[in-house]
């Protein structure tokens, strides 16, 4: 090996071992944030949809992931979940300084929601666009980097799609078609994949059952994106006649509860009078009789009475009828 070569690798050296120390130390601060979201999650009693919009708009060195994207995208269509993934992204959109992470995963989320989530989102986004249209003068400086550049930019781009009506629309459009045919590819290599890990003595027709409720989950999936309301209209129409048949549920509950009274009260009160006719019977019986009312002796002698009168032993009748002349 020559001179220039060690000394090369000798140089290079120190340069790697400060790189990982830096990476390790980079790992490192991740696990204490994550950690500290994680308690603060729970001291705050999160729901599940603020959680994912927490994680989704962490302080961490890389964007948010289209899969907790679309978790949080699907979640809107649902009136509580709506309400709970609002506020806590309008509230990550007022951060500033060094959160200001916080604000630009904010703005991705926000464009990703209007274009694929409920369309509630972007109604609510034009009632309170003065909020987005204030970040395009955000400011923050960071290691001598403009790191404001990139809200600012962000911010521009979601006004201008929000105060345009068409291009709004068209964006759904294309954007739910995307996230359709991801949905599929997704489905498709999920397969593939249990297909190829399937081991070798597993028989034939077990993969092709698997293909088979893997074709079903992706036919059930795009029922259920059938069957989501397409409009505002539509969704509150579901919602009403969601609550109409709760009530109407409701009320038949309490007309059930109210025949099961009924039925207990006519039981009882039967049960009252059937204990009290053995006590009027006896009662009855131990009471002493009228000189007019017949008794049982009486009875006894009217049967005696009206007895047929005996008739004649055998023996007497043979007797007779040897003692009889016979007729010539």
């Amino acid at each position: 090996m020559e001179t220039g070569e060690i000394g090369e690798i000798a140089h290079s050296a120190p340069a790697q071992q400060v790189y990982t120390m830096g990476s390790k130390k980079a790992d490192i601060q991740v696990n204490v944030a994550g950690i500290r979201r994680t308690v603060k999650n729970l001291a705050h009693n999160y729901s599940d949809a603020q959680v994912k919009v927490r994680e989704a708009t962490s302080n961490d060195p890389w964007g948010p992931s289209s899969t907790i994207m679309s978790e949080i995208a699907d979640l809107t269509y649902n009136v509580v979940a709506f309400t709970e993934i609002m506020q806590m992204v309008w509230k990550r959109l007022n951060d500033h300084g060094k959160n200001w992470r916080h604000v630009y995963k904010a703005l991705m989320l926000l464009e990703y929601l209007i274009k694929t989530g409920s369309e509630k989102v972007a109604s609510q986004c034009k009632e309170n666009i003065f909020v987005i249209q204030t970040l395009r003068d955000f400011q923050h400086i960071e290691d001598s980097h403009d790191q404001g550049l990139n809200v600012r930019e962000k911010a521009k781009q979601l006004v201008s799609l929000l105060k345009d009506d068409e291009k709004l629309k068209n964006e759904r459009v294309r954007a739910l078609k995307a996230k359709e045919r991801l949905a599929q590819a997704q489905n498709s290599l999920s397969s593939d994949v249990e297909f190829l890990e399937s081991p070798s003595g597993t028989p034939a027709h077990s993969t092709t059952d698997e293909r088979g409720r893997n074709r079903m989950h992706s036919s059930v999936s795009s029922e259920l994106e059938n069957a989501r309301p397409q409009t505002i209209g539509e969704e509150e129409l579901q919602l009403q006649l969601a609550l109409a048949m709760s009530r109407e549920e409701a009320d038949q509950e309490e007309a059930r509860k109210r025949s099961d009274d009924v039925r207990l009260q006519l039981a009882l009160s039967q049960s009252q009078e059937e204990c009290k006719q053995p006590q009027a019977q006896a009662s009855a019986s131990a009471w002493p009789t009228s000189p007019s009312s017949p008794t049982p002796q009486s009875h006894m002698l009217d049967l005696l009475d009206i007895s047929p009168e005996p008739v004649a032993d055998a023996f007497d009748l043979n007797f007779d009828s040897a003692n009889k002349p016979s007729q010539v």
